[in-house]
């Protein structure tokens, strides 16, 4: 077998597809063999972290892409930036804490729990990202297919799982049990990030049951950071202001 061939069968891609050019270099730069083979082992293991992240950020489904860096903070108030500069070490992952954010729509939520999302994805981590209300609609049709245990156990062995947009809908008895026997079965496992634009007060209207809500907000918010990310103004608001400006 020649070079091509027993870096494939060896699963070594970088090396398969780069290994002339490797070659090349060695003799020009006069690289010993030690420093050779480690040049050749650090590339395949860059490309092998590059591709588990590109894997873990399918698989995460975010419906678009933001980051930290882009997150601007300038909107918040004091107390609320340095809550977000804590939890933006992800140390809440590994201790199984969970993160509810509320605030009007266009106040950041979603872009916030994306970012983390990311960046725990960048840190080897598992992440689902779903809207609750197609995660019910994910959740009746596992039931239609007696898969329910089945997406039990998918849903439960995500590092963090980010439920966006609770509150946008209402949900009937039978979806508000399952989601209610879904988040109780996670919150032993694995960290959750919720957003919402309804303050706990509320979340009655969307479970209608006042012992089932109760119930909910006692095991999501224990040991939780809550996150009233509430402004005056939304982004998007802001957004299309300085849109009209320079477009007008």
């Amino acid at each position: 077998m020649n070079i091509d061939q027993m870096a494939y069968k060896l699963k070594l891609p970088y090396l398969r597809n780069n290994y002339q050019i490797l070659i090349e270099e060695a003799e020009h730069t006069n690289m010993n063999h030690r420093e050779f083979l480690a040049s050749v082992l650090e590339n395949e293991i860059t490309l092998r972290n590059s591709n588990s992240i590109k894997a873990r950020l399918r698989q995460a489904k975010f419906p678009y892409k933001k980051y930290i860096e882009d997150f601007e903070l300038d909107n918040y108030k004091a107390d609320l930036k340095k809550k977000i500069n804590k939890i933006n070490n992800l140390d809440f992952i590994e201790n199984n804490e969970n993160i509810i954010m509320i605030g009007n729509p266009g106040s950041g939520k979603t872009h916030y729990a994306i970012s983390l999302g990311i960046m725990a994805c960048m840190e080897n981590k598992t992440v689902l990202f779903v809207s609750v209300p197609n995660l019910i609609i994910e959740i009746k049709e596992a039931m239609s297919n007696n898969q329910l245990q089945r997406y039990k156990r998918r849903f439960e062995k995500y590092d963090l799982v980010i439920l966006d947009e609770l509150g946008y809908v209402s949900f009937d008895k039978t979806g508000c049990e399952i989601l209610f026997n879904l988040l109780s079965n996670r919150n032993d496992n694995g960290s959750i990030i919720i957003t919402s634009n309804l303050k706990f007060d509320r979340w009655e209207e969307i479970f209608k049951d006042p012992m089932l809500t109760g119930a909910m907000i006692d095991r999501l918010a224990h040991k939780a950071h809550v996150l009233d990310m509430t402004v005056e103004r939304s982004f998007r608001l802001n957004e299309t202001l300085d849109w009209l400006k320079t477009n007008n």
